[in-house]
């Protein structure tokens, strides 16, 4: 078992009929004996993924989705910024999906997180996705006006429905060769609190602050109990969910960075080998190149 395997498993959940919220620690930091620790498994998790994405780029078969979900200033943002500051930025694209423009309105909601799955050789990342739709629509049903949809389609069933759509979607995208993690950054209401008081205290800090965020906070165990539910309906081996501890950042990318790098191991990536014919016209390149002076 690989540092990044044995890091990683215990918040990995691949079994929703198993799952159990309240058995995961926000503050929880593993067997790491310090941030120092932390800081030197970071810094390799990165040069390995670098090194993997290269071949994943080159290989140019699979297709890797990371989607990230979370309470506001749980730090998916920096996990983001931190995690990924290795990897090349010709392969890895990133989405924040905000509120839905009148466009996107228009369509199913599957549609905008539709158009932007990476290609081939590429990682996607997913700032917010279409889990969106089973959280903030259920906390705020009223949602359901602005998105359209025929009100006889708008039952007590919708939300299963719903979580049966994602879950089809996920198993559509893993056979086609796009590899599918998703990862809750699991604050607590504490930290989250202390977070926002930051926030409002360091000026640098001011712009992220909205009065949204108080608002959304007097939701948390609406949320809390969304999440739950879409956790337990949608995470499959395939496409499993990762409950990162998210009160001390230090942890958080070092868990992000191991399930990247556990996955991209489990895909036996390589550089492409040379078939006979490239191998001939790279000899003729070498001798015309090598019977040159200059």
């Amino acid at each position: 078992m690989t540092w990044a395997t044995k890091l990683v498993k215990p918040y990995r959940v691949e079994d929703g009929k198993k799952f159990r919220f309240k058995e995961f620690d926000p503050a929880d930091t593993g067997h790491l004996r310090s941030k120092e620790h932390a800081k030197e498994l970071l810094e390799r998790g990165i040069a390995e993924m670098a090194e993997l994405q290269d071949k994943l780029y080159a290989q140019d078969r699979w297709a890797l989705l990371l989607i990230f979900q979370a309470m506001d200033a749980a730090g998916k943002d920096g996990a983001i910024k931190h995690v990924m500051s290795g990897v090349n930025p010709q392969g890895c694209q990133v989405y924040s999906f905000k509120v839905p423009s009148e466009e996107e309105l228009n369509h199913d909601y599957l549609w905008r997180n539709m158009r932007r799955l990476p290609e081939r050789g590429h990682i996607g990342i997913f700032n917010r996705s279409y889990y969106e739709e089973v959280l903030v629509v259920r906390v705020h049903p009223e949602a359901f006006k602005h998105e359209r949809i025929p009100e006889s389609l708008v039952t007590k069933d919708i939300w299963k429905q719903r979580f049966k759509d994602i879950s089809a979607f996920e198993d559509y995208l893993t056979r086609n060769g796009v590899i599918v993690r998703k990862f809750f950054l699991n604050v607590s209401k504490k930290e989250q609190k202390r977070r926002f008081l930051a926030r409002l205290d360091e000026p640098e800090k001011n712009w992220k602050f909205s009065a949204a965020d108080i608002r959304e906070r007097a939701c948390w165990d609406d949320y809390m109990s969304a999440y739950d539910e879409l956790i337990t309906h949608t995470a499959s081996k395939h496409a499993p969910w990762y409950m990162v501890p998210a009160d001390n950042k230090w942890f958080t990318r070092v868990v992000v960075a191991a399930a990247i790098v556990d996955t991209l191991e489990s895909l036996n990536l390589a550089y492409p080998t040379v078939d006979p014919d490239k191998r001939k016209d790279l000899d003729a390149a070498r001798k015309q190149l090598e019977g040159k002076t200059s």
